[in-house]
């Protein structure tokens, strides 16, 4: 074997281990660091940006009544209580030479109900909601109409009509009727 006149190769030189973190009480102080460093500067921060709020209550609309006022509910639901009173229909002028006919004072208050069925008013013209109430007689429907009956108030809400005009508009919705 032939001796080569190559050098030798030198030796790796010793490397040595480049952490900041050489001992666990330095390893201790940079995890305690690494956490309250970061919360330092968040509380620093909010502290800057509300330093100078001033709430004023009253100013600002942020009293008790004022908050109530903006939180309350849009509407309620109601249970088991009477249905609200029928609106009074508008008075019928009385004729300057008397007392009303039967179809005017219809035409003037009565039809508000009794066109539609308004509140469970019998329809004007409905034989078969009036047939009962006729079968009870005209003394009843008068009555029932003068002194108001369930829904309907007295006199269908215009108490300046007289006893006469009411029976007369009684007289013209069973003639609508029959």
């Amino acid at each position: 074997m032939a001796k080569s006149n190559a050098p030798a190769p030198a030796a790796a030189p010793a490397e040595s281990h480049g952490s900041l973190i050489s001992n666990p009480s330095q390893l201790a102080w940079a995890v305690l660091f690494a956490f309250l460093v970061p919360i330092a500067i968040i509380v620093g921060l909010t502290q800057y940006v509300t330093g100078g709020l001033e709430v004023d209550a009253a100013k600002d609309g942020i009293t008790d009544a004022a908050v109530q006022k903006r939180i309350e509910p849009v509407g309620r639901i109601v249970l088991g209580e009477a249905p609200p009173p029928v609106q009074p229909a508008a008075p019928v002028a009385a004729k300057a030479e008397g007392p009303a006919d039967g179809a005017t004072v219809y035409a003037g208050g009565c039809s508000a109900c009794h066109a539609a069925g308004v509140a469970g008013a019998p329809k004007a013209g409905d034989k078969g909601a009036w047939a009962p109430r006729i079968a009870q007689g005209k003394a009843t429907l008068y009555e029932h109409a003068i002194k108001g009956i369930r829904g309907m108030p007295a006199k269908g809400g215009n108490a300046a009509l007289s006893d006469d005009e009411v029976k007369a508009a009684v007289d013209h919705l069973v003639g609508l009727a029959k």
